[in-house]
């Protein structure tokens, strides 16, 4: 590598970027950062309240933010780390509405990312040796571990040890403690159900004296900093990707051209090796740009599957009044309430495992997420006041069809770019598997003695009945694709370059010094949170990189 201007180019500066940078400029690389959107202060993307509610609304209002504001994370996060609708378009057929949470600033997506890192396994990356179902994943969970284990520490994961199969142990921190009415709760799963009942792992809730300004979960709070404080890092934001440079006598990147979001000015930066970390759409979106069938002076990908298999997690989630003992209610008073966060909630996971269950008519498999009391309203606006609310979201694998994809619009942004056109919708087994996920969490919130309820009968707010009817968080039928905010796929590993767009170390196949490591590589999805995933994936190409390793 040389050193003249840069050596690596590092595309997004969410979680897989703020890995990325830190890897590489452990090693001594010089690295620089594009990030599309602005470098903000942790003060101006944190925000504050009531201002975060009025900017909300005005979101909604003004059409800047009207169809991420279907996500609960926008009701909780500040809206500025949402991304202007207006100006950052997309499309999708009519009748497969995919909800696409952008996240455009220094920090990405991981300013609002809800923190939980759940390890895949063998029989995630290896499922279609199991089902004979699509691809699997040219590498296995133990080369994937030391960088699991490697990130875990560097970030401070809260978890427990719990010896399941189908969730690999990690390294961890003690976990965050149970409330009072999840202990109950699990009691009564594991007595009368015998399903497993763990800690999520993950992060805590920011707290500003011990943390510092910025959260944990977040890469100016983690990765980021730490890259940025070896003095080999630097960030040029508010400049967006637009594609990858070419040499054509070698056929390897040089370069990477970028439009300053300021006055669409457009300069092409130079350096020996580019790792495309944007997210998995707009990563995509830059590939595909990049490839020759779009650009004579692009990469080849002979595949010609790079933008299919577009996935998403298919969800259901539930609401639930858990009746409470008067003692029980003492010993968790509001002044000590638990805050829900990635390390403070619980999982039922079952992965592939349905071990009690009914049988599963489908393949792969989910987990179940929740929490209880730790998000209670006054006493006097509940329904059922000895009661705790809870709730339990399930989250499973969605299967790649190459009819679930990414394309390049004949529609242009308003610097001259092809918008991605996002064409994806739930097959059979997702229907198959949200209906199961239903019906089992059905069982579980009856077999604990709770109550499923709407969230209009839970609260006693006149308005808030109409206000949520709509929400697609609480209907009936699964979700969209997209709104999980877990896409992953469109430019997957593989062992051959004729069913795969990048090799084993993230490569692509005919343009060796591109990385692809976010959600983007993923073969199939798995049914865990992906982020600690796309972390160690990062981590591993990057490290491979710097070595010139070679299968």
């Amino acid at each position: 590598m040389n050193n003249s201007p840069y050596e690596v180019i590092v595309i997004g500066s969410g979680a897989t970027g703020g890995i990325a940078a830190l890897t590489l400029a452990e090693a001594g690389v010089r690295v620089l950062i594009v990030e599309a959107g602005p470098n903000l202060s942790a003060p101006q993307a944190l925000g504050s309240e009531p201002a975060n509610t009025f900017k909300r609304i005005a979101g909604i209002i003004n059409g800047e933010k009207r169809i991420q504001a279907q996500h609960p994370g926008y009701w909780k996060a500040n809206p500025l780390l949402y991304a202007n609708e207006k100006q950052n378009p997309y499309s999708y057929p009519q009748d497969k509405p995919f909800i696409w949470t952008q996240g455009r600033q220094v920090g990405g997506r991981s300013l609002t990312w809800g923190g939980i890192t759940l390890r895949l396994s063998d029989n995630e990356l290896k499922a279609a040796r199991r089902d004979g179902y699509g691809p699997e994943w040219p590498i296995e969970y133990s080369e994937l571990a030391p960088h699991y284990s490697a990130i875990e520490k560097h970030l401070q994961i809260h978890g427990h040890r719990d010896g399941l199969e189908q969730l690999p142990d990690g390294e961890f921190i003690k976990p965050l403690p149970f409330t009072t009415a999840e202990i109950t709760f699990g009691q009564s799963v594991q007595s009368s159900l015998g399903y497993p009942f763990i800690h999520s792992r993950g992060f805590g809730s920011h707290d500003p004296q011990l943390h510092g300004p910025w959260p944990r979960s977040s890469s100016p709070g983690s990765s980021l900093k730490s890259a940025i404080a070896t003095g080999k890092v630097e960030v040029l934001s508010d400049h967006m990707a637009e594609r990858i440079t070419i040499n054509r006598s070698s056929d390897t990147a040089n370069g990477l051209v970028v439009v300053n979001q300021s006055d669409g000015s457009r300069k092409e930066l130079k350096a020996s090796l580019i790792v495309l970390c944007a997210s998995t759409i707009q990563s995509l979106r830059v590939l595909l740009n990049s490839e020759r069938s779009q650009n004579l002076n692009g990469f080849v990908d002979p595949s010609g599957k790079l933008g299919q298999n577009l996935m998403d997690h298919i969800s259901v989630c539930r609401l639930f009044a858990l009746p409470i003992k008067q003692q029980d209610l003492s010993q968790t008073p509001n002044s000590d309430k638990q805050v829900l966060s990635g390390a403070g909630s619980f999982f039922i996971p079952f992965g592939p495992k349905f071990k009690n269950t009914r049988k599963p008519n489908f393949l792969r498999g989910y987990g179940i997420w929740g929490g209880i009391d730790r998000f209670e309203p006054p006493q006097w606006l509940k329904q059922y006041p000895k009661s705790k609310t809870g709730f339990l979201i399930g989250h499973g694998e969605v299967l790649p069809s190459p009819n679930n994809k990414v394309t390049l619009s004949e529609n242009l942004d308003r610097w001259g770019i092809p918008l991605p056109h996002i064409d994806c919708t739930w097959g059979d087994n997702e229907k198959a598997m949200a209906t199961h996920m239903t019906e089992t969490i059905q069982e579980i919130i009856k077999v604990s003695g709770g109550e499923l309820l709407p969230l209009k009968a839970l609260i006693k707010v006149p308005f808030i009945g109409s206000f949520f009817d709509n929400a697609v968080a609480i209907q009936k039928e699964a979700p969209p694709p997209g709104y999980y905010i877990h896409e992953v796929g469109g430019a997957p590993m593989g062992s051959v370059e004729e069913q795969s767009v990048v090799d084993r170390f993230n490569r692509l196949w005919r343009c060796p010094n591109v990385l692809v490591v976010d959600g983007a590589c993923w073969p199939t999805s798995g049914w865990q949170s992906p982020t600690l995933t796309m972390m160690a994936i990062t981590r591993r190409a990057c490290l491979a990189a710097l070595s010139h390793q070679h299968d």
